[in-house]
């Protein structure tokens, strides 16, 4: 039985590996379908403390994982499709059958964005594409990018990419924001911001360049075609937390992110840290710092235990 099964390998996961492994908890952390996370897309990082010319989000997240593997982390491939955390011992069972026991679980599985799920789009993401506006948005001085979305977040994406973009359009698909009237207003008010009604993305261009030049945009009641030159589109049509495994175990909130107080699930010795709890700042240091909360926390629990 491991004292600490962490899952996930993000920037919360692999910190969380980092201080249980230096705890000599002897952490198994299970990679996920995607080893190092969301942040493996992103190109350039120049947020990120400690890096003042900037660092790319694989070599980040590479960088992390050898740290903790300095201190005796241990990394397994596979995927959790099944848990019973309410059982004692917990326990998650991988796509492959193999059935593993914990003292202590950290879930770091954090919440992937949606996409508007065209091919154009897919193979462009963090080559213009991004689902993250604070994350990238610095990339684009000066020039014209899109936004598409009708929410809140596309309002905030929208008006912080004005601190940056020459101009900014957003594209919504009917008539009419649902986002709160006061986002709306200040968006709407907002000299570079143009907003197209009834639309669409049909494709995503990157003429002969392998980043996004424009977009083929159709308006969704007359069907009729345009194009829209940009240099980056920013797609805010919200993320949903990877909990799937945990169904019905755990507390989540109205949108399924799973409820933690300092990283403490309501079931004793499931932690949780990253994106999975966090529904507000999304970011990789905000990540990093609630993998090492849910690390301290899962290293006081299992002291109590003895």
């Amino acid at each position: 039985m491991e004292n600490v099964v962490i899952i996930g390998t993000g920037p919360a996961g692999l910190t969380a590996a980092v201080y249980t492994a230096r705890a000599n908890l002897n952490p198994l952390v299970i990679e996920g379908f995607q080893p190092g996370g969301q942040l493996t897309t992103t190109t350039d990082i120049e947020n990120y403390p400690g890096f003042p010319q900037g660092i790319s989000g694989m070599e980040l997240m590479d960088l992390t994982r050898k740290q903790a593997e300095r201190f005796g982390a241990r990394f397994k491939n596979g995927e959790v499709v099944s848990s019973c955390l309410t059982c004692l011992p917990h326990s998650i069972t991988l796509s492959d059958g193999e059935k593993i026991e914990a003292k202590t679980i950290i879930i770091a599985t954090g919440a992937s964005a949606q996409y508007l799920g065209i091919e154009s789009e897919h193979k462009l993401i963090g080559r213009g594409v991004s689902g993250c506006a604070v994350c990238d948005g610095a990339f684009y001085r000066d020039v014209p990018v899109a936004v598409v979305g009708g929410g809140d977040t596309a309002m905030e994406d929208a008006l912080f990419l004005t601190h940056f973009a020459s101009k900014v359009t957003v594209i919504h698909r009917r008539d009419q924001f649902r986002a709160s009237k006061i986002m709306v207003d200040r968006l709407l008010a907002h000299p570079k911001i143009e907003v197209r009604w009834d639309s669409a993305v049909e494709e995503v261009l990157d003429v002969a360049k392998n980043e996004v030049t424009g977009l083929k945009i159709r308006n969704v009641k007359t069907g009729a075609i345009s194009e829209l030159k940009v240099n980056g589109l920013f797609v805010a049509i919200g993320h949903k937390p990877n909990t799937k495994p945990f169904a019905g175990q755990l507390d989540v909130d109205h949108a399924g992110y799973l409820i933690a107080r300092n990283t403490r699930t309501n079931l004793d010795g499931v932690f949780a840290a990253g994106d999975v709890q966090d529904a507000v700042y999304r970011q990789a240091v905000t990540a990093a710092g609630s993998g090492c909360m849910a690390a301290l926390e899962a290293e006081r629990f299992l002291g109590s235990m003895k």
